[in-house]
C-alpha cells in the first residue's frame, strides 16, 4: 500500500462514476425502473467492477480495471423505451453470455492479433487527449481553480512526483470548498437494495438491442481496454479476463449489471507513473479502485450523491492531469515507427473527433479507418516493390 495507489484508485472511482454515472440512470428509466430498482442497478454494476478489478489485479499482478459498457448504456437508454423490464434482463443476459462465448473460445484475443502497437496506442492517445484538453477547457468556466490546481501539479511534479494527483485533489477539493463550491448538503447516506427481476426473452429485443450492446461493448470499450494495458507494457492474458467479466454479467444481470468489460480511460489512472513507479506494484492502485468500486455498490445511492457534490469542472481537471502521462507515452509509441505514421495520426484524429456512426463509437471507426489507411499504402508500396523485382530480374551470374 501506498498513498499514490490509493489515490490512483479513488480518483479511477471518481472520474468514473461522475463520468458516465448520469447516462446509467438514464438508461435505468428508459427501462421504467423503479427507485429501488434503479438502486439496484448501481449495486449491481458497483459489486460487479469491484469483484472483477479486484481478483483480476490480484490475480495477475497487474492493474486491471473493468467498467460499465458507457456506450451501451447510451444505447440502452434510447433502445429500452416501451420494452419490459423483464425482457431487458433477458437481453443482459444474453449479452453476458455472448462476451463468455468470446472469453472462452479466445476468439477476442486472437482477433487483437492483427492490430498493431502504433494503430491502437494512437487510437488510445485520440480517446484520452479529450479529458487531457478538458483539463485546459474547464479553465473558462472555474479560471481560479483550475489554475491553482494547474500550479499544484507542476509544483507536484518537481517535488513530489510520486504523490503529485492526490496533493491536486487534496487542494482542488479544500479550495472548492472554500468558493462554496461542494455541495455537501445533497449527500445522504443509504444503502443499495438488490432487486431481482426474472428474465424473460424476445427474438427482437435480443437482436434489435442485444446484439448492438454485445458489438459496441467489445468494439468500443474492450478494444481500447487491451489496447491501454499493453501500451503501458503489461501483457496479461486477455481470454480469461474476457471470461470473467462475460459470467460477472451473466450472474448479476437479474439485479440490472447489463454488461462488464475493461475500462480503458480509468484504467490508465491506475497504470501510469503517478499510480507508483515501480510497474509491478501498480496492481495495487487496481486494487484499491475494486475495493472503492465495492463500496460505491454497497452504498450506492450515498455514492452517487457524493460524487455528485463535486464540482464537475474539478472532476474533469483531475481526470486530465492524471492522464497526462499516459497521453505522452501512447502519443510516443504511435509515431516511433515511420512507415506507419500516416496511419497512426489518422487514428489518433478520427479518436480524437469523438465521431459516432451507426451505433459505433469514435474507438471503433479509428481502428477501421487507421487499418484501411495502413492497408492502402502498405499495398501501394508492396506493390512498387514487386514491380521493381520483376522488371529488374537478378543476374544469375
Amino acid at each position: 500500500m501506498t498513498w499514490s495507489t490509493l489515490s490512483a484508485g479513488f480518483v479511477t472511482v471518481l472520474v468514473g462514476f461522475t463520468s458516465t454515472g448520469a447516462i446509467i440512470f438514464q438508461a435505468a428509466e428508459a427501462a421504467g425502473a423503479s427507485p429501488e430498482q434503479v438502486s439496484s442497478w448501481m449495486g449491481a454494476l458497483g459489486v460487479g467492477i469491484g469483484l472483477t478489478s479486484l481478483a483480476l489485479s490480484l490475480r495477475y499482478r497487474t492493474p486491471v480495471v473493468t467498467a460499465w459498457s458507457t456506450p451501451g448504456a447510451a444505447l440502452l437508454a434510447t433502445s429500452l423505451v416501451g420494452v419490459p423490464m423483464s425482457e431487458a434482463i433477458g437481453v443482459f443476459l444474453f449479452c453476458g453470455a455472448l462476451i463468455t462465448l468470446c472469453g472462452v473460445t479466445g476468439w477476442f484475443e486472437r482477433a487483437l492479433g492483427h492490430l498493431s502497437l502504433p494503430l491502437t496506442s494512437a487510437m488510445l492517445a485520440g480517446i484520452l487527449a479529450r479529458f487531457g484538453l478538458d483539463v485546459f477547457t474547464s479553465l473558462k468556466a472555474q479560471p481560479l481553480l483550475i489554475a491553482t490546481m494547474l500550479t499544484a501539479y507542476l509544483l507536484g511534479r518537481r517535488l513530489w512526483p510520486r504523490y503529485t494527483i492526490l496533493g491536486v485533489l487534496g487542494w482542488g477539493c479544500a479550495l472548492a470548498w472554500g468558493l462554496g463550491l461542494m455541495r455537501l448538503s445533497e449527500i445522504q447516506l443509504a444503502l443499495a437494495t438488490p432487486v431481482f427481476t426474472a428474465p424473460s426473452f424476445s427474438l427482437s429485443s435480443l437482436l434489435g438491442i442485444g446484439v448492438p450492446l454485445f458489438v459496441v461493448t467489445m468494439a468500443s470499450q474492450n478494444v481500447p481496454g487491451v489496447a491501454v494495458i499493453r501500451a503501458s507494457g503489461y501483457q496479461p492474458p486477455i481470454s480469461p479476463i474476457i471470461t470473467t467479466t462475460g459470467l460477472t454479467t451473466v450472474l448479476l444481470a437479474p439485479f440490472g449489471c447489463f454488461a462488464l468489460n475493461l475500462a480503458a480511460i480509468t484504467a490508465a489512472i491506475c497504470l501510469g507513473r503517478e499510480a507508483h513507479p515501480d510497474p509491478s506494484k501498480r496492481y495495487a492502485a487496481g486494487v484499491f479502485a475494486g475495493l472503492f468500486f465495492l463500496l460505491t455498490g454497497l452504498f450506492g445511492a450515498t455514492f452517487a450523491t457524493l460524487f455528485a457534490a463535486f464540482p464537475r469542472e474539478l472532476v474533469l481537471a483531475i481526470a486530465g492531469m492524471a492522464l497526462f502521462g499516459t497521453i505522452a507515452n501512447s502519443l510516443t509509441a504511435a509515431m516511433a515507427e515511420e512507415p506507419h505514421r500516416e496511419a497512426a495520426i489518422v487514428t489518433f484524429l478520427v479518436a480524437l473527433s469523438n465521431v459516432s456512426l451507426f451505433g459505433m463509437g469514435a474507438a471503433f471507426w479509428a481502428l477501421i479507418l487507421g487499418m484501411l489507411t495502413s492497408a492502402v499504402l502498405h499495398w501501394r508500396r508492396s506493390t512498387h516493390a514487386s514491380h521493381r523485382r520483376h522488371s529488374h530480374p537478378p543476374n544469375p551470374t
